[in-house]
């Protein structure tokens, strides 16, 4: 099973002065994130508080940890990553309640 991340990003200094290699960095990370097992399923780029949304299949928390460091190290976006629920998997956690 797929575990799912949602990253919400903004540009540091360097992301926005190669703001024209946006597209072309979107391509690489997406290739990039098989080498950690994942999948980046959607990127959008946005207006407002944060410049770039993506959805992320990964096999395990560790493997989207991994990958989110591995791509913030390369100094052109700072990324803040939300674990997300499908409906099963909340129900799986309500159902934990009692």
């Amino acid at each position: 099973m797929k575990v799912t991340f949602i990253s919400l990003c903004t540009f540091t200094d360097q992301g926005i002065r190669t703001i024209k290699e946006s597209t072309k960095r979107a391509d690489m990370v997406m290739e990039a994130a098989s080498k950690f097992g994942s999948k980046m399923t959607h990127l959008y780029w946005t207006q407002g508080q944060y410049d770039l949304i993506s959805i992320i299949e990964a096999p395990d928390d560790a493997s989207a940890t991994a990958f989110g460091l591995a791509i913030a190290s390369a100094g052109n976006v700072r990324m803040q990553t939300l674990r997300a629920f499908n409906r099963d998997e909340m129900n799986s956690i309500l159902g934990k309640l009692g």
